[in-house]
């Protein structure tokens, strides 16, 4: 069982979180604070790095969509980036994969 850890940095295209361990429902509203502790302007990019994720249950993927409704409301968009094969599974499953547009990696998500 690996700790959540949640990194914060800026891009040229808006804030990047990257998400590493295991997002669950004990770990889901660290994601949750940190994507409302961002200040968001209409038009930038929040990018959701999951490359170091290890696990995702539902808990976590409500925390994603609350992250998402932040960005809305602030007129910014939400790219998932480096999503885990099971992850990206889970969410074509249940149709995410047509909310969140998915990159490979957070250079690719940046335009960088």
């Amino acid at each position: 069982m690996s700790p959540l850890k949640i990194t914060v940095r800026d891009a040229a295209t808006g804030p990047v979180l990257e998400v590493v361990g295991e997002l669950d429902y004990a770990s889901a509203d660290e994601l949750r604070t940190a994507a409302a502790g961002l200040v968001l302007r209409p038009g930038q990019r929040l990018v959701i790095d999951l490359g170091g994720m290890e696990f995702c249950d539902s808990s976590g993927i409500t925390a994603l969509l609350a992250a998402r409704n932040h960005a809305m409301a602030a007129r910014a968009d939400t790219v998932l980036a480096a999503v885990p094969a099971n992850t990206s599974r889970v969410l074509r499953i249940v149709g995410l994969d047509q909310v969140f547009p998915l990159y490979p990696d957070t250079a690719a998500a940046t335009g960088a």
